[in-house]
């Protein structure tokens, strides 16, 4: 996928206010999918992160720039290519078995290889030890599967063919790169462009890094794709192309993008391509929660399979991707075609989805946190359903009206230790009118969970949300350039002393910052592991109204810290 010079453009992913023609595109399966699968499958898996003996540092199919691997060099591993083992056939029924409803394919990486044969270049699969069109096949055996084929092209990078590798820099690492980067857009990026959608009629287009595409290099692509107005495109071909697709990488959007697309792409390890190091796998829990957070926020969930050079896809993505179909059989009713969540904050148990039409509405309510009271909150929900159930039992559940909110009574066990989905159905809309931000309590207090934090990470990750309820906590903070942001309301401006429960084996610098002004922090270590401790964090001044404030990393000395609690207490 990207890398560190993506993000030089990653805050114009809302391009120029220019649009691309106008075009009329069936978005409502994309909708109603909410979640596929994203394969990235190339040359790169040769290698499998290693070049010379030695382990490269940095993304799997990144390994030619990040090793600086001589393009002859890279290119003497094609042999090894063999897709040997590949059943394209057994790829599409694991992605339908995991509830997918689409799949998206590498066409072409940054490396420059095709995973078909092009007429505009040797450097594809039939020069390889695979010798064989291999999209071809998945195309035919993901839509017999009733699934949608999509195909990812990597149209600004392109670090095999002349001119594609230069993006930017004084130099690349090999002179083979030397070329005009508009010839190769002319004579590379645009004809196989042309290829793959007349040849493969995909329904998705997944461009990837609009590094140097100014608006006059993205309009031959841009009306080309107006002949083709069937097929979605996401926001990464270039300035002035907004797509219909945002892209959040790595990810999940803290509040999601309210009124807009948006499809969250993740690796289920750290690597897109594959990586024969790489076991840092997710959780199925970890898969399932984010399905649900990303749905009940409106998105979409690509999930990333990375199959080695034989074409086998890795034994713990499959194993993970069966458990998921599991649930998915039980609880897809709570996924696809639902939209966001009618409340404006996450919720401290779980997330919730909703479905909506003339005879009602639905609510999807994704227990995370099974209470051990049996007692659920949905804070400032006026209506009582007329029928309430959990999804995989159909046990009925009572429900209460209080001025807190909508009450639930629950079985004693959950029946999914991961996510256990309520179905609530009303007779009508729903009403909420929980504040979206956070306010002081009688005592003038804030108090933030872990839930209530927005984290913001980039394209290698970020600070991730493990458990639910009391057991929340917020980790894996890898990068200083990471940030944790608090959004409030307050009746007035005052000063505020900052406090917060941390984890941190290692001393940790931070500032808090409000706006331009930023106030240094200092953290002595607290002991090994998740040894929590309160500590005072600073002092900082906010106006009245809705606010916030940012917790920042200091990259010197880096090594990361675990948050629970967040507390804002007033100093007058």
């Amino acid at each position: 996928m990207k890398h560190l010079i993506f993000l030089l453009c990653a805050s114009t992913f809302a391009y120029s206010q220019t649009s691309q023609p106008s075009r009329k595109v069936d978005l409502q399966w994309f909708d109603d999918a909410r979640f596929g699968m994203f394969i990235h499958w190339g040359i790169y898996a040769v290698p499998a992160g290693e070049w010379q003996g030695k382990p490269v540092w940095g993304l799997g199919e990144w390994i030619m720039k990040n090793g600086k691997i001589p393009v002859a060099d890279y290119k003497a591993f094609a042999p090894e290519f063999t897709a040997t083992k590949y059943n394209p056939v057994a790829w599409a029924k694991l992605a339908k078995e995991a509830g997918m409803k689409y799949v998206v394919i590498t066409s072409k990486h940054h490396d420059g290889f095709s995973l078909y044969d092009t007429a505009v270049s040797d450097w594809d699969v039939i020069n390889s030890g695979a010798k064989r069109d291999l999209l071809a096949p998945l195309a035919e055996a993901v839509r017999a599967e009733g699934l949608k084929f999509g195909l990812y092209y990597s149209q600004s990078q392109d670090w095999t063919h002349p001119g594609g590798a230069k993006l930017g820099q004084p130099k690349s690492w090999d002179t083979a790169h030397d070329g005009d980067y508009d010839e190769y857009l002319k004579t590379i990026a645009l004809p196989q462009t042309k290829e793959i959608v007349e040849r493969y009629k995909p329904s998705i287009i997944w461009w990837d890094t609009p590094i140097d595409m100014k608006p006059e290099r993205v309009k031959p692509f841009a009306d080309f794709m107006a002949q083709h107005p069937s097929i979605i495109n996401n926001n990464r071909l270039g300035d002035g192309f907004k797509g219909d697709t945002k892209t959040p990488e790595q990810h999940i959007p803290p509040r999601g993008y309210p009124g807009e697309r948006f499809e969250v792409c993740m690796t289920m390890n750290d690597t897109w391509g594959f990586k024969k190091k790489d076991q840092n796998w997710k959780s199925v829990r970890q898969i399932l929660r984010n399905l649900s957070d990303i749905s009940s926020k409106g998105g979409n969930f690509l999930l990333n399979v990375g199959p080695d050079a034989e074409g086998v896809i890795p034994q713990a993505s499959i194993d993970s991707l069966l458990e998921v179909g599991r649930w998915m059989k039980v609880n897809n009713q709570a996924i696809y075609g639902t939209m966001a969540s009618p409340f404006p904050r996450r919720l401290p148990w779980g997330r919730v989805t909703q479905k909506s039409n003339r005879s009602g509405t639905t609510l999807y309510v994704h227990v995370w946190d099974w209470p051990s009271d049996q007692l659920l909150l949905l804070p400032t929900l006026k209506e009582v359903p007329k029928q309430a159930n959990v999804l995989a039992t159909g046990a009925k559940i009572h429900a209460k009206a209080t001025a807190d909110g909508l009450y639930l009574k629950l079985p004693q066990i959950a029946p999914d230790n991961d996510v256990s989905v309520l179905r609530l159905d009303f007779s009508g809309s729903v009403t909420v009118t929980m504040d979206p931000f956070i306010t002081p309590d009688k005592e003038g207090r804030i108090t933030f969970s872990p839930q209530d934090a927005d984290a913001h990470g980039e394209y290698s990750g970020n600070i991730q949300l493990r458990n639910a309820g009391p057991d929340a906590y917020l980790t894996d903070w890898k990068s200083a350039n990471w940030r944790l942001e608090y959004q409030l309301k307050t009746p007035q401006a005052q000063k505020w002393l900052v406090t917060a429960e941390v984890a941190a084996p290692d001393p940790v610098k931070l500032t808090l910052d409000v706006k331009k002004v930023s106030t240094p922090v200092e953290i002595a270590a607290t002991g090994e592991g998740l040894t929590w401790k309160t500590v005072t964090l600073g002092t900082i001044e906010l106006p009245a109204g809705e606010t916030g404030f940012d917790l920042k990393g200091v990259a010197e000395g880096w090594k990361g810290l675990s948050l629970r609690h967040l507390w804002l207490s007033p100093t007058e």
